[in-house]
This record gives structure tokens, sequence and C-alpha cells, in this order.
């Protein structure tokens, strides 16, 4: 290869991981991070007493990595915690239309105000 051919192939990128102005601009998705691990922590403590299914396991594995991809500002991991947060909006307030349990609301409140936060385009614009 002659030099001028050397000079005309693109340079190796490196993939970086996101700025530390980019994740403290968005305090709302480390507050949902810390969010999704502590309902993975409730659901493995609720595995060890009996009072959940072992297959939960699987529900608290998602959290958990959905929480790391988050906080590395990961488009897959915003999808799997949209979703994770949509799903226990509506399962809570289900759960709080049938048995009338303020305790239900409150955390469906809270999960619908999660979901509403993460489709801003601000925080859409920032993730990788």
């Amino acid at each position: 290869m002659t030099e001028e051919q050397q000079n005309k192939r693109p340079a190796k990128q490196v993939v970086q991981g996101p700025s530390r102005r980019d994740l403290i601009s968005l305090p709302g998705l480390v507050a949902i991070a810390l969010y999704l691990l502590v309902l993975a922590a409730v659901i493995i403590l609720g595995v060890v007493t009996g009072h959940y299914p072992a297959l939960f396991l699987l529900l608290s594995i998602a959290f958990i990595t959905a929480s790391a991809g988050l906080l590395f500002l990961l488009r897959w991991a915003w999808a799997l915690a949209l979703s994770a947060v949509f799903l226990l909006a509506s399962y809570c307030l289900w759960i709080f239309s049938r048995t009338h349990l303020p305790p239900q609301l409150v955390q469906g409140l809270l999960n619908l105000i999660f979901f509403l936060y993460m489709v801003r385009p601000e925080v859409r614009s920032k993730l990788r």
C-alpha cells in the first residue's frame, strides 16, 4: 500500500462511556436506576423468604440489568426500564382499582411519573 492509500483508511472509533455531564444532567435516570435496584432487592428477599415463586428472580435480573444499562445511558436499557416501569404502573393501578389499597395507588402513580420522565425527548436524545 502506498502512503496515500493508508491515509484514506478511516480511523478506528473508540467507544466511550457516557460523560459525567450527561449523566448529571439526567438525575431522574439515576433515581429510576436506584428504584429498579430496590425493586430487584425486594423481589430477591421475597423469593428467599418464600413469598414469591423462584421464577420471579427473572424479573429481578431484568431490573438489575436495566438499572446498570441506564447508568451507562444505553438505549436498550432505556427500553427495558421503560417497559418495566409501564407494566408496574399498569399492574399497581389495576390492583388499586380492585382492592382500593392506597399504597398501590402511590406506587402506580410513582411508576407513571417515571414513565413520563423517561419518554421526554431530552432523555431520549442523550442515550446511545
